[in-house]
């Protein structure tokens, strides 16, 4: 697991050294054990290591056996070692023994479509010098964050926004477009960041450019929903039995201690449950638990590591969050509304004190249709109004005032198809909007519309409505807040997160199971479930779904009440000038007599607290150089080899 950066020429402007130890330095916390840089003419790559598959010789960047290609990456290729035996026998010499090794190789011997043998979770940069090509890639389901942008005539990239953000030339400047998303969302889209011109790699994708040629973007993978009729209940319990063993072994694979994530729900008990099964080792076991019993699960976790007999470690977290909030707005990069992140955070700082690598459960309920909101459409599907009374409902709706009970359940059965699923995972609706942002604000966001991507994926998937919603989580929810989310808050703490869940061989075949065994008769995730019987306990796996969810709204209504109003309403919110203070108040208001509002105030919270930290000068604050000298007086270095 490491940090990669990197530098390409475009139209012949000079590459500098420092400029990529200035990137370098501040991803690195996601790989506190070494540094290293290749530099060449046109090209520079940086990175920071985490060390987990051969300690001694696995340091990059690593170059083919001429020096003509180079490489730095950042995940783990799980079937390097397969992979490694097949390029030897087709004359490849390997001078060490890391998985990162395989892919210099591979992409001499397949070029751009190298990632398509690739088993793993990824972001890498491959530098073609004889070529004067280079390629950057993102693993199929996103799990692997790559940032890039085009910047006075070069490309530059990195594993998060505040690499290229140490870059001078790169102006912070607000994307509108990327606001509107957060605030429909909770985070930004796929494509784009927080900053106008900084891009996202897309999962699945591939990026290659030389100097003087605009870049080429190709999508090399995606998950099709297609259902297999021929599939039985008895043939999908035995095929998932014995994917989920051969992913979580895969997983397994490292030179350093392996411990797992453990809530207690169905997909985290299933992984530590095939880890105790495959080592003769007991397991380590991380879980965060909460004061308040309605939102605690650890009775559940404790039930699974007995079980297990794993060694199990606990933390119960209070609502003291406003002590971290600076370390979680600079660890997410982006402002982002998923409140969550604050127990990942706290459960991977946790971890980090015992290992280097930790398994989670992470994927399950977008693979086996796991969440409320499938049940919920399945039944509003179900009831279908006529054209008549929904309009007469959404007119309703509009007329009972803000707050009120009943107003947004008339509005919601007023729409109808992926409007209606859409409108039901929306932070701030239109009308909202309009409260919430100042004029100018509000005219700019206006321009963007935050569903129409999301409309575009459920137009894509062409199947069943079940297929169609995980089809778009797939696209959407699960890479931009599920894997964002335990990506920035574990290499906080330097610790590398695996998610055998999503495997992509294990999710293609869960993409052919037929949504009847999915959603059967209103149970979520029936063949998941029936596929664990007998290896979990009864009462894991008929437990309602808890998520990982904090009382926050509470903790507004009481500790944290001050700590949101000053930051909130301070001078330097309002000075801002995109922020309505008076809507800001109605929502606090409206929060304490009762009505759930901690989504929107955390959103607004992450957003005033991103902005403070990147807007307001901490990343040249946080992140010192290692020299004081101006990159525009260093000469070019030879190449690293």
């Amino acid at each position: 697991m490491c940090g990669i950066v990197g530098i390409l020429s475009l139209e012949k402007k000079p590459v500098y050294l420092e400029e990529l130890r200035w990137m370098s330095a501040a991803i690195a916390h996601r790989g506190p054990d070494e540094d290293g840089f290749y530099l060449g003419k046109m090209a520079g790559l940086g990175m920071r290591r985490l060390s987990i598959i051969d300690l001694k010789t696995g340091r990059q960047p690593i170059s083919s056996e001429d020096g003509t290609v180079w490489v730095v990456f950042n995940g783990e290729i799980y079937n390097y070692k397969q992979l490694r035996r097949k390029l030897e026998q087709k004359g490849h010499c390997f001078s060490t023994t890391t998985d990162t090794e395989t892919i210099v190789h591979l992409y001499e011997e397949y070029g751009e479509r190298c990632v398509e043998e690739m088993r793993g979770m990824f972001a890498f940069a491959v530098w073609d010098e004889r070529r004067r090509k280079l390629l950057i890639a993102r693993d199929r389901l996103g799990i692997k964050p790559l940032y890039y942008a085009e910047v006075n005539g070069r490309l530059v990239f990195a594993s998060e926004l505040k690499a290229i953000l140490q870059l001078p030339e790169v102006e912070r400047t607000l994307n509108w477009k990327a606001l509107n998303r957060l605030f429909t969302f909770l985070c930004t889209p796929a494509s784009e960041s927080i900053v106008q011109g900084i891009h996202k790699l897309e999962p699945g994708h591939t990026l290659v450019t030389s100097p003087g040629q605009k870049p080429s973007i190709r999508c090399y993978w995606d998950v099709h929903f297609q259902p297999d009729p021929r599939l039985t209940e008895e043939r999908c319990t035995e095929q998932l039995r014995e994917l989920l063993e051969e992913s979580v072994q895969l997983h397994m694979v490292s030179d350093v201690p392996v411990g797992a994530f453990l809530s207690g729900g169905i997909d985290s008990s299933a992984v530590v449950a095939t880890m105790a099964r495959l080592t003769p080792d007991r397991v380590r076991t991380f879980s965060i638990g909460f004061p308040e019993d309605d939102y605690n699960e650890l009775q559940f976790a404790r039930t699974i590591a007995k079980k297990f007999g794993t060694q199990h470690h606990e933390l119960l977290l209070e609502p003291n969050v406003f002590e971290i909030m600076e370390d979680l707005a600079w660890h997410l990069d982006e402002p982002f509304g998923d409140s969550s992140a604050i127990p990942t955070f706290m459960v991977s700082k946790l971890a980090s004190q015992y290992v280097k690598v930790v398994l989670s459960g992470d994927g399950g309920d977008e693979l086996f249709a796991g969440y409320d909101k499938y049940a919920v459409e399945d039944r509003e599907r179900n009831r279908l109004l006529p054209a008549a009374v929904r309009k007469l409902l959404g007119s309703l709706g509009r007329m009972i005032p803000e707050g009120v009970r009943g107003r947004n359940l008339l509005r919601h059965l007023s729409l109808t198809g992926a409007e209606r699923y859409l409108d039901a995972s929306t932070l701030f609706r239109s009308e909202e909007k309009t409260k919430l942002l100042q004029d100018d604000a509000l005219e700019t966001l206006s321009a963007h519309d935050p569903w129409q991507r999301e409309i575009q994926h459920m137009a894509q998937a062409n199947g069943n409505w079940l297929s169609t919603l995980q089809y778009l989580d797939h696209k959407s929810y699960l890479p931009l807040d599920i894997l964002t989310k335990v990506d920035r808050m574990s290499m906080a703490h330097s610790l590398e997160v695996r998610v055998p869940l999503l495997d992509h061989k294990l999710v293609e075949f869960a993409a052919t199971i037929p949504p009847e065994l999915k959603l059967h008769h209103g149970t979520r995730k029936y063949i998941f479930k029936q596929a664990l019987r007998g290896i979990l306990p009864a009462e894991i796996i008929q437990k309602p779904k808890q998520g990982f969810a904090i009382p926050l709204a509470r903790w507004f209504r009481g500790k944290l009440d001050g700590f949101v109003r000053e930051l909130l309403l301070s001078e330097k919110t309002r000075q801002r000038g995109i922020l309505r203070p008076r809507y800001v108040e109605r929502l606090l208001e409206l929060h304490k007599k009762g009505k759930d509002l901690d989504l929107q105030l955390w959103t607004l919270i992450s957003f005033e607290m991103w902005c403070r930290t990147f807007l307001d000068g901490r990343v040249s604050e946080t992140c010192e150089c290692e020299t004081e000298n101006d990159p525009s007086q260093l000469v070019l270095q030879a190449p690293v080899k």
